[in-house]
């Protein structure tokens, strides 16, 4: 099966290599290297301090401390440290508090965001603030956070809200926690099954696949000398994430190390290899999630993947 998957994926490369050869150079490479808050994919309506974004934007642009990133019938994927990714839902808005490296902090002041943890190191204080409430994501895992109603849902992972009485409340995986003023300190279990089945998580899924196919794409390019960390991938033209070592994201999509392309197996057991057609993309088991509206890429009505990266 994986032998297939590469083949259909190599087809499609070729079949849309025209169109991605026809993009001016400026598009080819990214401004500067990825910090954090660096734009790595829109689609829609999406804007910073009301200004609208473009695909120009897509790893050249940064959300700096005190601006707000807002989407109307878009949504959009932001960097944070080396291996996390904030993705901000349809009619939300969220701000930079700080994207330092030892201290990111990004508040959502409006709607939904979901944010995949690939990676974190204990040096790394990573904060989504929701109603005034820090919470500090602790483990590599999925979160996703809902400002209506004041509440962090931890599909996998964990996180530790801090609370008004200055104590830390540990939440796990399969839980949520109320936010609110008076709510109480307890987290209590969701059906994860459920929410698997939201826009949001279904969309956050396809954007971790595309990432892991710009990682398979690109990994074998770098090997001895090149750090772990964010790496430009022409062909996607976006950040993806290249670690020390094979893992998989939260959905079950494999990432390779340095150097390891090729020679690791695809997707997750039970997942099944996907497929397109006709501008759908199928994530995992949960059926079709149309693409046409698309996104700021070269061929956004079936791919909307922008990943990639230079090293940090």
């Amino acid at each position: 099966m994986p032998r297939l998957r590469t083949t259909v994926i190599t087809a499609l490369a070729v079949l849309c290599s025209p169109a991605l050869f026809a993009l001016d150079m400026q598009n080819s490479q990214p401004a500067s290297s990825a910090v954090p808050g660096t734009l790595n994919y829109g689609e829609g309506s999406v804007s910073v301090d009301g200004q609208p974004l473009t695909q120009r934007s897509i790893g050249s642009l940064a959300v700096h401390p005190g601006e707000e990133i807002s989407t109307a019938n878009g949504r959009a994927e932001l960097l944070l440290t080396p291996g996390v990714y904030f993705r901000l839902g349809e009619n939300s808005e969220a701000k930079m508090v700080s994207p330092e490296l030892t201290n990111t902090v990004v508040e959502l002041d409006r709607g939904r965001a979901a944010v995949e943890v690939d990676q974190i190191y204990k040096e790394n204080a990573l904060h989504v603030l929701e109603n005034q409430v820090p919470v500090q994501l602790v483990k590599p895992g999925l979160y996703e956070f809902d400002a209506e109603s004041n509440s962090v849902k931890v599909f996998k992972g964990e996180a530790a809200a801090l609370r008004p009485n200055e104590k830390f409340v540990a939440v796990k995986s399969g839980h949520e926690l109320n936010l609110s003023d008076n709510a109480e300190l307890k987290p209590v279990k969701f059906d994860v099954n459920a929410e698997e089945q939201s826009g949001l998580y279904r969309w956050s899924s396809l954007r971790s696949d595309y990432l892991s196919q710009a990682n398979q794409q690109i990994a074998s390019t770098y090997g001895e000398g090149y750090a772990p960390g964010w790496y430009w991938d022409p062909y996607t033209i976006g950040y993806t994430f290249i670690g020390p070592s094979p893992f998989y994201s939260p959905f079950g999509w494999s990432f390779y190390p340095l150097g390891w392309a090729g020679g690791w197996g695809w997707g997750y057991p039970g997942w099944g290899l996907g497929g397109y057609y006709g501008g759908t993309r199928w994530v995992g088991p949960h059926g079709p999630l149309n693409l046409q509206r698309g996104g700021f890429g070269p061929n956004p009505g079936t791919h909307g993947g922008h990943v990639g990266g230079h090293g940090r």
